[in-house]
């Protein structure tokens, strides 16, 4: 018997995956990720003529259950109308039997390789505020993400800033306000969340995922859940570094030198208990912003010499005239008493 080299075995697997689009308006083109559940290829769509991105299950063999949160996941995207989320343009199924859906091909950085190429961190803070807004939006139509991570952030050749993979999303409400746990559309939500999502089981990132999410405690898993991912996305903004997993400092020591008001409202996000976090991303941005503005930030206490360090930051151009009109006045007074 002659067995398979490892390079003929991947050669196989890679064939195994690879869609068969017959019958379809798309064409595939190349594989641009893959996750533990599920491939992304850049296709083309042949009668628009454009490129996109398909997302679909990696095997037709779906033993995992798997199929049913991704047919979850195209409609909470549908949902999910921003300008800060990836819109979805077709979805469906293949001749294999694999589920699929077709979305914006997005041409750009992922937020990590951004940090690395040196961003200042005025335009950081900004990008963070615009993963703000669309986290903010998903909470504000009963979806949590979950999976919040800088790997999961796009930034647009054209400056758009895009929140991906809503792979192990959480709906709360439906769409008319319910409580039912989820739009999650009547029966796919049933099928999907409940064997992925089950109690006891871990979805998430270590580093960004919270503690009652790393436990595996599903029902405790809100909107706070995000907002911790949230400061762990700071955290890696302001200092190239990911957070620490399992640990009660979650922020490891850095060579960069950080701001110690952006240090307070990372900590205040990445609080280890849900109610000592933010109340909201909304509130979170807010402190932000006013970090931007020159303004105090609810999360850190200012000392005296904080704030006049800081007013004189806020208006040092107004500082700087007042000081070279002084210096003038007193270098035409100096000559004029010789």
């Amino acid at each position: 018997m002659r067995w398979l080299s490892d390079n003929a075995l991947e050669r196989l697997r890679e064939a195994a995956e690879w869609p068969d689009l017959a019958g379809t308006r798309y064409e595939a083109i190349e594989q641009i990720g893959q996750g533990g559940m599920a491939t992304v290829f850049r296709v083309r769509d042949t009668v628009l003529d454009r490129m996109c991105a398909m997302k679909l299950l990696r095997l037709p063999d779906d033993t995992t259950g798997i199929g049913p949160r991704l047919r979850l996941e195209s409609r909470i995207l549908a949902d999910l109308e921003h300008p800060g989320i990836v819109p979805v343009h077709d979805a469906g199924e293949l001749p294999d039997g694999r589920p699929f859906y077709v979305m914006k091909f997005v041409r750009g950085q992922r937020l990590d390789d951004v940090v690395h190429d040196g961003v200042d961190l005025a335009e950081r803070l900004r990008i963070f505020e615009r993963v703000c807004e669309a986290v903010a939006f998903a909470h504000s139509r009963g979806i949590i993400h979950r999976d919040l991570k800088p790997e999961n952030v796009m930034t647009g050749e054209y400056g758009e800033v895009l929140v991906l993979d809503w792979g192990v999303a959480r709906v709360l409400v439906d769409r008319d306000g319910g409580d039912a746990e989820s739009d999650a559309a009547h029966d796919v939500a049933a099928e999907a969340d409940r064997p992925v999502t089950r109690h006891g089981t871990v979805l998430g990132t270590p580093g960004y995922m919270a503690p009652e999410q790393a436990s595996g405690e599903t029902g405790e898993i809100g909107p706070a859940a995000d907002v911790f991912a949230l400061g762990g996305i700071l955290w890696f903004l302001l200092s190239g570094e990911h957070p620490l997993a399992d640990s009660t400092d979650y922020m490891p020591p850095v060579s960069v030198a950080v701001p110690p008001r952006l240090i307070a409202i990372s900590q205040k996000a990445m609080a280890p208990v849900p109610s000592d976090r933010y109340a909201s991303v909304d509130l979170l941005s807010a402190d932000i912003r006013r970090f931007l503005e020159g303004n105090a930030v609810g999360a850190y206490r200012e000392t005296l010499w904080d704030r006049l360090g800081r007013l004189a930051r806020r208006h040092r151009v107004a500082i700087l005239l007042v000081l070279a009109y002084l210096l003038l006045r007193v270098v035409l007074i100096f000559f004029d008493r010789r």
